[in-house]
């Protein structure tokens, strides 16, 4: 089927279906509200035929005893009325936020599972959309939509079935409005459901556009780019208020053609009344019953037409999360073995494109035993960095093989693997959240005890001390707080507590002071002691210990030795070396 059918059709019923799936462990109480819903639809008949009654029956004749009791039991079931439709809100709206919860967590749980080039392609803004606005979207389906549109529809078959055994004659009457009614909500339900593709259009694109020149923030001031970025976002806020004043303009529209229609069924009501008593008996009674009627029975029309579009609109939003939960960009993990690394690490000819056929690495191989330290030199975009990612499976090899301890990778649990190799970056992430709680990441397996023990053994306890709180300290967004080297500092902290049995330090030090790279050289020494490390290094003077260097260029290993047997050679890193040696001294 084409998009276009599918977009012309009211409703996807698969796509609907799927959606209520998620109602399963809340079915007794959806069930409750359904039930509620059909009463509440019985009931609404109950009080215009309760004052038919009464203006036909007992006004006329003054019976005040029996006017008094009708008027109690009208109170009564306007009470009744009352608290069963406050119970209904409630209970439909608790189902619905239960199930956009589970819902949530289900998505969040799936994007965790996502490769690295998945985010490498994908907006961060884009995702924040389909995991909080879409899904909250999904609440309206049964807070605003399913429940609530079937309990108007069985209102209005309840009206009209009264309507005609009332009075056959002034239902017709009523019923001529109709088609101008259904007209008008054709209309409303098909502009509005394409202004809201826009919106979530504008939504999404103002989410991406915020999201990205908050985070590059320092960028846009440093080259004092804060005009033409304002512009631009002028722009894209233009469209959205755009978009949202469509949809405004057909509501604006639709409820008063609504009203004026309702009005106008009123008026015909007490015109044919009026010309046609001599031909048929009308009461007083049966004028008032249909007046409120018809009030009664245009507004869940009108709001039919606003509820199916809450419902298209969900149905859209749904779309949008389950094509989310649909895409398949989790490693396959197969192992499922759990062994703990004596740390031999082997590449065997590997090959690795984050494009296809553009590879970035091409036929590497090299074996790395246990306790090593491996230097990676080489330039940027030489493949250094890819190495340790295809080591934790962030990414997948398009050819050759990679051993842990002499067994293939894909034999070992991915989150096993993943455990057993900590990762310092050069961009520090720390949460908005506790010095401490940025070291053990909320392990229950690493105590505080631990954590102050490692500080003090690598050095880094002195000036956590020195912050307000200590290690309860909250370093804030991305660790705004602390200062460059106190956020590698953390960063090795959190990977030494974690045991790793491998250490990949990935341009630790190329971004701090002289001062600072000697206490995290120090810290290198401690950290890497009797695990095999991979350091990746710019300033080579942070790699002389190094068991071996390995120099990567295009994608290829050159040359590989000790430090003192690359410098015999007269080759790349010799030229390097003295360059920036040299550079140094200058």
């Amino acid at each position: 089927m084409s998009a276009e059918k599918k977009n012309k059709q009211a409703f996807d019923w698969k796509l609907l279906n799927r959606i209520f799936s998620f109602i399963k462990p809340y079915i007794g109480r959806f069930y409750i509200a359904l039930a509620i819903t059909i009463i509440l639809a019985a009931l609404t008949i109950a009080r215009p035929l309760l004052i038919k009654k009464i203006l036909d029956d007992y006004v006329s004749t003054k019976n005040v005893e029996m006017i008094t009791l009708f008027s109690g039991i009208l109170l009564s079931t306007l009470l009744l009325e009352a608290m069963l439709q406050l119970s209904n809100t409630i209970l439909t709206a608790t189902i619905g936020q239960s199930i956009i919860k589970d819902l949530r967590t289900k998505l969040f749980k799936h994007i965790l599972s996502f490769k690295n080039s998945y985010f490498d392609t994908t907006p961060i803004g884009t995702l924040v959309t389909r995991s909080v606005s879409d899904v909250e979207a999904l609440a309206d389906v049964f807070s605003q939509g399913f429940i609530v549109i079937m309990g108007d529809m069985l209102s209005l078959s309840v009206f009209l079935i009264s309507m005609f055994i009332v009075s056959w004659q002034l239902t017709l009457v009523v019923l001529i409005t109709l088609p101008m009614l259904f007209i008008a909500t054709k209309f409303f339900q098909r502009g509005v459901k394409s202004t809201f593709n826009q919106v979530r259009n504008a939504v999404a694109a103002l989410n991406n556009f915020v999201q990205e020149h908050i985070q590059g923030m320092q960028v846009v001031q440093l080259f004092n780019r804060q005009q033409k970025e304002y512009e631009k976002f002028v722009g894209i806020n233009e469209q959205h208020k755009v978009a949202n004043i469509k949809s405004i303009w057909y509501y604006s529209i639709f409820f008063p053609i609504v009203e004026i229609l309702s009005s106008l069924a009123i008026a015909l009501i007490i015109f044919y009344s009026g010309i046609s008593s001599k031909y048929f008996n009308v009461t007083a009674g049966d004028i008032t019953f249909f007046i409120m009627l018809t009030g009664m029975m245009f507004r869940p029309i009108r709001m039919l037409a606003d509820r199916l579009n809450t419902l298209q609109m969900g149905m859209v939003s749904a779309e949008r999360v389950f094509k989310l939960l649909d895409t398949n960009e989790a490693i396959e993990n197969k192992g499922n073995l759990i062994k703990h690394l004596n740390g031999k690490v082997e590449f065997k000819n590997v090959w690795f494109a984050y494009n296809k056929d553009n590879y970035v690495l091409k036929d590497v191989s090299f074996t790395v035993n246990p306790g090593d330290t491996i230097a990676l030199v080489g330039a940027t975009g030489s493949g250094k960095s890819t190495i340790m990612n295809l080591m934790g499976r962030y990414y997948e090899i398009n050819k050759g093989d990679i051993l842990f301890d002499n067994i293939p990778q894909n034999n070992f649990d991915v989150d096993f693997l993943r455990s057993q190799i900590s990762v310092v970056l050069q961009d520090v992430f720390l949460f908005s959240d506790s010095i401490k709680n940025n070291i053990s990441l909320y392990s229950k397996a690493i105590t505080d005890e631990e954590i102050i023990e490692a500080a003090k053994y690598i050095g880094a306890h002195q000036f956590i001390m020195q912050l307000p709180d200590g290690y309860n300290f909250n370093v804030r967004e991305r660790g705004s707080m602390l200062s460059t080297g106190q956020r590698q500092m953390i960063a090795f902290l959190r990977a030494y507590v974690h045991k790793p049995a491998i250490l990949v330090l990935d341009e630790a030090t190329s971004s701090i002071d002289t001062e600072t790279e000697q206490l995290i050289q120090a810290a290198t020494e401690k950290i890497t002691k009797g695990r095999t490390s991979f350091i990746i290094a710019h300033r080579l003077a942070t790699i002389q210990k190094a068991s071996c260097i390995m120099v990567i260029e295009h994608g290829k290993i050159i040359e590989a030795g000790s430090l003192q047997e690359l410098l015999k050679k007269d080759g790349h890193f010799k030229s390097l070396y003295e360059h920036q040696f040299s550079e140094a001294s200058a």
